[in-house]
């Protein structure tokens, strides 16, 4: 992929195997010239208590920063498709949501918490069809996109266990990457991945086809992840819509 087709950004490897989403999220904060060090915003994105973060978490962390911010959700075991029709109270739905599933889903619980946060911050929800045209929105004005997908989709390789790969008794794994560039004419996103030593032997940076990507994307749900991160510098209390 040539050079004008892919932002400039460079990634750390994260630093251990649940901080794939603060490193991620660092990267994007340096493209944009801000210097907070990996090590803070690690220490202060919310963990989960089995480990790792969710998309919303580290968007608050954007919001708190001054950043604006867009989540793009495919995780339907958040939101209900039929929320996102004119008129629904969106905060409400959720609310009533946790305290009708909460007891046997607290994970849904802490979710919710986090998310009626990010609304109330400024940020910006949306359910749109995922396809090339979506990404291709801002991958082509050079706006780097942080994303929660299925790891195991996306490398093709087994499901985990404990850390270690194990197909018969491993689960699928979420991760965190960042979408820097599309090249239309091979249909091929560039990635800007946290860890280092991944399952596609090329390091941190690779490409790979938009389809598999938007499968990995998709299939995030699995891990309570399914979703697009946009954040923009500046404050624009003026804008409702999508950028």
């Amino acid at each position: 992929m040539e050079d004008e087709q892919h932002v400039r950004l460079s990634i750390q490897p994260q630093p251990d195997a649940t901080t794939c989403g603060p490193t991620s999220l660092h990267a994007v904060y340096r493209f944009f010239g801000d210097a907070v060090p990996l090590e803070q915003v690690v220490r202060e994105v919310p963990n989960l208590p089995t480990g790792g973060t969710l998309g919303v978490h580290l968007a608050c962390h954007a919001l708190a920063r001054g950043y604006r911010a867009s989540i793009y959700t495919y995780n339907l075991h958040m939101f209900d498709p039929t929320w996102f029709r004119p008129g629904v109270d969106l905060p409400r739905k959720l609310r009533a949501q946790a305290k009708a599933r909460g007891k046997a889903d607290p994970a849904l619980v802490s979710a919710t918490a986090a998310y009626l946060r990010y609304l109330s911050l400024g940020g910006k929800i949306w359910f749109r069809e995922m396809g090339r045209r979506l990404l291709k929105r801002y991958l082509r004005r050079r706006i780097p996109v942080l994303t929660g997908l299925s790891a195991t989709y996306l490398y093709r390789c087994a499901r985990e266990r404990n850390d270690r790969y194990d197909d018969l008794r491993g689960s699928p794994q979420g991760h965190f990457v960042v979408l820097r560039g599309y090249d239309p004419a091979r249909r091929l996103v560039s990635v800007a991945d946290p860890l280092r030593d991944n399952p596609t032997d090329e390091g941190h940076y690779y490409e790979v086809g938009i389809d598999r990507l938007m499968g990995a994307i998709l299939l995030g749900i699995v891990t309570y992840d399914a979703n697009l991160l946009v954040i923009r510098p500046g404050r624009d209390p003026g804008t409702s819509g999508e950028e």
